[in-house]
């Protein structure tokens, strides 16, 4: 079951073709890496994404808003996922060593979804970017890349953050 935001920000983000707009018929396909709270899980996680996408032979439009939709929502697993269990309030939390999160990458005929799974039990909210802001535009980028993203009920185990993105052309 997957919960979506009441409101949204999307328009289609990706109005032109891409350039090389077709998709070689390979079989459809799964993909999933573990994640941890380290400097460079981001960085590992945009890898990841991109030889699989590549090895699918996505086009390299999606290949592109894939890999930056992965790198907002891990980011985001990172900084509201996971709580120290010592922690007594939000501003004491820290990520610890060893986290219980997955990205997951399936690919069916021409359609992508990008999925983050961490122990947080908090629902993500979508915030009107801040020019000025450090932070806060990352689920407003999830948005405007993805045709479609919500998140699993959370529940003792925690969330589960997707995104899902086609080739357009």
């Amino acid at each position: 079951m997957t919960t979506h935001p009441a409101e949204t920000v999307h328009h289609a983000p990706r109005e032109e073709p891409c350039e090389d707009a077709w998709w070689m018929p390979t079989p459809d396909g799964f993909a999933a890496c573990a994640l941890s709270a380290t400097a460079r899980t981001v960085p590992e996680a945009r890898r990841f994404t991109r030889a699989t996408l590549e090895g699918w032979q996505v086009c390299a439009g999606l290949a592109d808003d894939a890999v930056l939709v992965v790198s907002e929502l891990v980011s985001n697993a990172l900084r509201h996922g996971y709580r120290n269990p010592g922690a007594k309030d939000e501003d004491s939390a820290a990520p610890t060593p060893f986290c219980n999160a997955w990205l997951a990458l399936t690919r069916q005929e021409a359609t992508v979804l990008c999925a983050v799974s961490d122990a947080g039990s908090g629902a993500p909210v979508i915030r009107t970017p801040d020019a000025l802001a450090e932070s806060g535009r990352g689920l407003y980028i999830v948005d405007r890349l993805s045709e479609s993203w919500g998140w699993t009920p959370p529940d003792r185990s925690g969330k589960t953050v997707w995104a899902t993105m086609s080739v357009r052309g």
